[in-house]
């Protein structure tokens, strides 16, 4: 079979063809696909897309197309000049590129959708091209994604932040988190109030008066806009968050405990036990449950504060929110009691976020918090295995690109 009809079958535009087509050995080696317009065919006007009789012809350009067998492919054409009723004498549109970029969208689209597994340089190494032209290429894609994805039946939506460089460098982030779709839907820089703002600028007023569910953590930038925008969205704290706290507790107890076992000179029962504490009971390993088994034994502040945290995890079991709801009033009553003053500390969080914290009874069965979570680990993957991003614009279309389920460019042949 001849490449020009392989070419005819898998990539043909209504009103050109494909000409000839030579193999080039030197100074490297290309197959250069020579088009040209039909006899007698108009071109289309690049800016409103409508037909107009020809003008004149401009030099010949050439356009970067997929590799064969690791073989450079180079379209050739000489683009006409039209004249359009509107906008006087335009260049044509030609079908497969953008504008003035020497690459064709399914080269673009190939190279993109290549990009999500692989490192864009390593992406650039293999295809023996430039990391220029795969981020270009990925730029094009997710402007296209961004232009014709579908933002209606959006019900429930996670907001968090996430950390991007050494200090206080963060980002918003806003998923769609409905059961049947998981996907990024905006991301801004910083964690204000006016950052989320934005979002809901963008998304605009209809769909933030259809929005059912809003999961979030307890930053309270983020609550105040979320009232204000969406007040009859259920507002759910983010049960990874709440836990996280407890966490956070556990090690700040342990800390003090370590530095006065050692002041005291007792034996350091709690150095290095840190994810003893730390991880559920099942997910330990066995050399760690034995670990457990012994700390159990102690009578110790880290020993308490850990036993405070697993009494607790019965809250997220209860069927009925009203014996939810009864059960932490009385966790609380117990841990103001008990004078470990980090574990107060959650009993004054629970208690100041009560009402938020018995949404997630009503939301449970229709969202998952965890989705945030888990996207948030797929987006610092992305971010690590590029080791990092300079500018926000090249970490905003990766991210999109890999987490926004993004439609591609309508190809006549999927290439990938």
């Amino acid at each position: 079979m001849l490449l020009k009809t392989i070419l005819n079958k898998v990539y043909s535009f209504k009103g050109f063809i494909y000409t000839k087509i030579r193999f080039i050995h030197t100074p490297k080696e290309e197959i250069v696909v020579t088009i040209a317009h039909r006899a007698r065919s108009k071109g289309i006007c690049s800016l409103c897309e409508k037909l107009c009789a020809g003008y004149d012809h401009l030099p010949l350009r050439r356009f970067d197309f997929i590799p064969l067998w690791n073989i450079a492919v180079i379209f050739e054409y000489a683009p006409r000049r039209v004249v359009c009723a509107e906008h006087g004498i335009v260049v044509e549109k030609m079908p497969w590129c953008d504008g003035k970029h020497p690459t064709t969208i399914g080269y673009q689209v190939f190279l993109a959708q290549w990009a999500r597994l692989l490192s864009w340089q390593e992406v650039a190494r293999r295809f023996k091209t430039t990391w220029d032209t795969v981020y270009e290429s990925l730029c094009m894609v997710v402007k296209y994604g961004l232009e014709h994805r579908d933002l209606s039946g959006i019900d429930s939506i996670g907001v968090d932040e996430m950390a991007i460089g050494k200090g206080h460098d963060y980002i918003t982030v806003v998923y769609q988190i409905d059961k049947n779709k998981h996907r990024l839907l905006w991301l801004g820089k910083e964690r204000k109030a006016k950052t989320l703002l934005r979002f809901f600028k963008q998304f605009g007023v209809e769909r933030s008066k259809r929005l059912k569910y809003v999961c979030t953590d307890m930053w309270q930038a983020y609550l105040k806009v979320i009232a204000r925008k969406a007040p009859q969205a259920l507002n759910i704290l983010d049960r990874f968050h709440i836990m996280k706290k407890f966490n956070e507790a556990i090690d700040t107890v342990r800390r003090n405990e370590v530095t006065k076992l050692k002041q005291k000179g007792k034996e350091p029962v709690l150095t290095k036990k840190r994810w003893v504490l730390l991880k559920r009971p099942e997910n330990l390993t066995e050399k760690q449950r034995g670990h457990l088994q012994t700390l159990l034994r102690c009578n110790l502040t880290s020993v308490r504060a850990y036993l405070l945290r697993e009494d607790f995890q019965h809250f997220w079991t209860y069927v009925s929110s009203t014996w939810a709801g009864k059960f932490m009033d009385e966790w609380i009553r117990r841990t103001m009691l008990s004078k470990i003053e980090p574990m107060k500390k959650v009993a004054r969080m629970l208690r100041g976020h009560r009402v938020l914290i018995m949404n997630w009874f009503q939301a449970q069965e229709v969202c998952s918090s965890g989705v945030v979570e888990a996207m948030n680990n797929t987006a610092k993957l992305t971010m690590k295995r590029s080791y990092g991003f300079r500018q926000f614009e090249t970490l905003k279309c990766a991210l999109y690109h890999k987490l926004g389920d993004l439609p591609l460019p309508k190809l006549t042949h999927e290439f990938f």
